[in-house]
This record gives C-alpha cells, structure tokens and sequence, in this order.
C-alpha cells in the first residue's frame, strides 16, 4: 500500500472545520487474500499474509502470544451556547498496536503508519519483552463469530455535523421555553465511529465498526439573584435513529427539572445514617466503588480487598451483580473485546457469593478460567487491561416506597458526581447532585451539597434491601478512567437500601447552604 501521510489523510477526511465528518472514501488496495469484512483491506491493504508477518516479528523472540490491533476512528462534536454554535471540531485516530505477552509481562508497539516498514518496527519493539527462541504464530485465522448489539444500516459511516444542528437548536429551545428562570443554555452532539480489526497468533481474527455518542444540555437558572446548573445527557452505541423528539424533550425537561429544584435545596444533617441509591445512574457508585475492586488484574496483584474473597460471601443472599457486554446499544456494550473475545455476560456476585472476577487474557491464564472478554483499551497506542462493561446489580422483591419507609430518616441519592475512589482498600467519596431527604420513610425536601463516603465492600454488605425496579442508564457520556485510558461504560442499579454511610452534610437538621 502505498503510505498515507497523516496530516494529508486527516485533511481529506474531514471538511467544514470537523463539523461534517465521514469515513474515508479511498482507493481499494487489491490483494489475493481475503479477511472477513474486508473493511481494513480494502482500505489500508491489511492482508493475511502480512498479518502472518507482523505476528512472527512479534514473536521472534519467544513470547505466550501476540496480537494486532488495527484502529481507525473518526470523532466529531457540535456545541452550542446562547443560541449560536460555539464549537465545532473533529478527530481521526488511524494505527496498530502489537502485543507481545510473555506471562504477566507485556511489550508493545505501535504506530500512525501502516505500511509495512512502520508496522515491522513496532512489532519488534513488542517483541523485546522476551529473549528466547521465536514462537511459530497461527498459520491461518478464523473470523470469530460475534453477536450485534448495536445493529446499523449498511451503509453506515457516522453522524454528519449536518443531522446534529438541528437537534441542539431543538434542545436549546426547549430549555429556554420550560422556564423563564433559564438564562443559559449549552447543547452539544459527540460522536465517533470506531472500527476495529483484532488478529491474534492463536488464529483469531475478529472485526467491528462501534458507533457511540451523546446528546446532551446544560442549563443555568437564575431566581432572586442565585443561580444554579446542572446537566443530563442520553446516548450510547446507537446511530442516528436513536435521537427522536422523544430524547429532545428528556433531555430538556431533566436538565432543566434538576436545576430548578436546586433552589429549593437544604442540606442534610451530617453523620452515620441510612442512605437510599435511587435506580439507574446512581449504578455509578456501584462501578466505582465495588466494580473496579473486581477487575482481576487489582486481584491478581493482591491489591483488591477481594483478592481473597473468590467463593465466599461479600453480600445478603438477595444481592446478584452482573457485567455485561450484551446489553443492546448501551454505551459499554461490545460485539467483542479489544484482545478478540467475544462479547459475554458475567455474573461477578451471585445471591451473595463473589463468584468471578473481570478477566482479559493475561488474568485468566493466571487463574485457569477463560477470558470474561473484558480487555479494553482506549486505543491502539494503549494495551488492553481488564475493564468493566454495563455493570449493575438485579433488583430484589420490594417495592421501592417499601424500600425508602424502610430507610425510616436518612437521605436518597438520584445522582452523584465528581467521585473518588481507592482500588485497593475500596474507600470512597461521592458528592451527591441531585437527592431527597427521607423523613418517617417519605421522601421530603431536595438536598445538596453533600458528600457521601464510605469503603466499597463495607458498603456493599451493607445492602440491606433492594427494590424490583432495576433501571439502566440510558447515557452515553459515561467514560471509565484507569491506567491513564478512557473507555465508555455502562451501568444500573435498582433502588436499594444501605444500613449506613457517612453523609456529610451540616450539623443542623435542614441547614441552608
């Protein structure tokens, strides 16, 4: 193939200052071998034949496996303040990174340049990792059959700028004529398309193209000089049929509902009490505070507080936590991981008992289990890690007035933000953005400026109780960071009960902020 610089390719991709985006229509490079879908050799001349080649160069030097990870990702976002565009830029992410693992350790590789010569040296510099005899790779590869949990068109090629403008527009308007108090609105529109091809040296070969994106608005609202934000978004893997009317108006009315009932806000008595997680993205607590804990690579380095707790008790028997990859068109939903496993559904605590952890390749060759097809990676300059999916816990027999009288006097969270966590011992602080007081087991007066802390796995024993109202997260701005990479995620929860956290609030019942 003859070489693409990177500028020029950037440049002949994206037109009207990133604000229209599509993929690449370039010149087919022919070749006599074929690789399911084909999208990867037709564009960039990535045959079987050189991907015998790289693999060899990879392990030329021993190695358990290697394996190639081409990228090309176009990304685009529209924003809008005070009525006009404000924003409008674009992004292409073109390369292959090239794994080589030999046990726990990894060397890596990788470069914008797909042609042979750039692509040779960076699977010899993965191939450093090892200083023995070459290892023979797969001599042929089978396409992996995978489910489609976010279904496109045929033709699919991402969401131009020019569907997004009149969505903001819509979402801008709407925001203003729901209040007169409203005195600034942001709408924006992220996107990006993704498609991947995954080879590995133990004849995988796996391909996808992932949408993804979020519509979403933030408002401030202005009463008696005071004024308040807040913010609400819905996307995920979802192309453009997904943005109707219907997700306009929500995402309008929750922006601006949540703002507005800030003014009536107190804060919360501070101390030890009972705390109820209302349904659906307060799942973020449970990501946050229990779901990395069980990440196996925190495992496998005896980091995790659950490091020694596989098949013992670490909930009520009432409670079953699930990460799942097949949820249809959430945004941590997967066709298959980046190491070429395909999408799966793992049952991480179930009716109480931890029963697995989150593995990619390396952790469950160390465990002597198959891989939970959680190795994700940002990109092709990052290497895959275990990471989380849409993780969320089922919902219980109650019902969720059942749940809050039997709170009795504490609070209940529906948002949290701004969260900090410690993987290894599981302590954690949330500020809580939108919530209620409960009072006698009713809900009564908006709180906020509060932090709730606790210890993740303390907390998660400390679920008491849980309603039948499971909800997931229907937003797509969710991004999971660790080890210095971002991935979208997902995640649920149902209402429930915990005995006891430390809120953070005044000293005083009902203090004014």
């Amino acid at each position: 193939m003859k070489p693409i610089p990177r500028r020029k390719f950037i440049q002949s991709t994206a037109l009207a200052g990133g604000a229209l985006l599509f993929l690449p229509a370039l010149k087919a490079c022919k070749s006599p071998v074929t690789l399911s879908g084909n999208y990867f050799l037709k564009e960039f001349g990535i045959d079987e034949a050189l991907c015998r080649k790289l693999l060899a160069k990879a392990l030329s030097k021993g190695g358990d496996f290697a394996d190639l990870y081409f990228e090309y990702t176009v990304s685009n976002y529209l924003g809008l303040e005070d009525g006009k565009v404000n924003q409008s830029y674009g992004d292409i992410s073109l390369g292959v990174g090239i794994r080589t693992v030999k046990g726990d350790q990894i060397g890596y590789g990788f470069t914008q340049d797909l042609t042979g010569e750039s692509m040779m040296s960076a699977a010899a510099t993965a191939a450093t990792i090892s200083d023995m005899n070459a290892t023979p790779a797969g001599s042929s590869f089978t396409a992996l059959k995978t489910g489609n949990y976010y279904p496109l068109p045929p033709d699919y090629d991402g969401i131009p700028g020019a569907l997004k403008l009149p969505l903001i527009q819509s979402v801008n308007e709407k925001c203003l004529a729901l209040s007169p108090e409203i005195v600034k609105v942001r709408a924006g529109f992220q996107s990006a398309t993704k498609r991947i091809m995954i080879v590995t040296s133990d004849g995988v070969q796996a391909e996808d193209i992932i949408p993804s994106g979020y519509l979403y608005a933030s408002v401030v609202a202005e009463r008696n000089g005071k004024q308040e934000q807040s913010f609400w978004n819905l996307g995920g893997t979802r192309d453009m049929s997904f943005y109707t009317d219907k997700v306009v108006d929500e995402v309008a009315t929750k922006s601006v509902s949540n703002t507005l009932k800030l003014f009536d806000a107190i804060q919360p008595p501070a101390g030890e009490m009972p705390v109820v997680l209302g349904p659906g993205v307060t799942g973020i607590l449970l990501h946050e505070a229990i779901g990395h804990g069980m990440e196996a690579d925190f495992n496998r380095k005896n980091i995790s507080t659950y490091s020694t707790m596989l098949g013992k008790k670490v909930a009520e028997p009432f409670v079953t936590i699930i990460d799942d990859g097949t949820i249809m068109n959430l945004a941590g939903s997967l066709n298959v991981d980046d190491e070429g496993t395909p999408g799966k559904k793992t049952v991480l605590v179930e009716n109480g008992i931890l029963t697995s952890y989150l593995h990619d390749k390396i952790s469950a060759k160390h465990y002597g289990v198959e891989s939970t097809g959680n190795g994700r990676r940002q990109d092709f300059q990052n290497y895959p890690v275990p990471r989380m999916r849409n993780t969320y816990m089922l919902g219980g027999d109650a019902t969720a007035e059942d749940v809050i009288k039997q709170a009795g006097n504490g609070i209940y969270v529906e948002d949290v933000s701004n969260g900090q966590v410690k993987i290894g011992e599981g302590d954690f602080a949330f500020y809580v953005s939108q919530g209620r007081l409960i009072e006698n087991g009713k809900l009564t007066a908006p709180i906020k400026d509060v932090n709730i802390m606790g210890n993740g796995p303390k907390m998660l024993t400390n679920i008491i109780m849980a309603a039948n109202d499971l909800e997931m997260f229907q937003g797509g701005a969710g991004q999971c960071g660790k080890n210095g990479q971002g991935v979208p995620v997902g995640f649920g929860m149902p209402t429930c009960l915990i005995k006891s956290l430390t809120v953070g609030g005044t000293q005083q019942k009902g203090g004014q902020s």
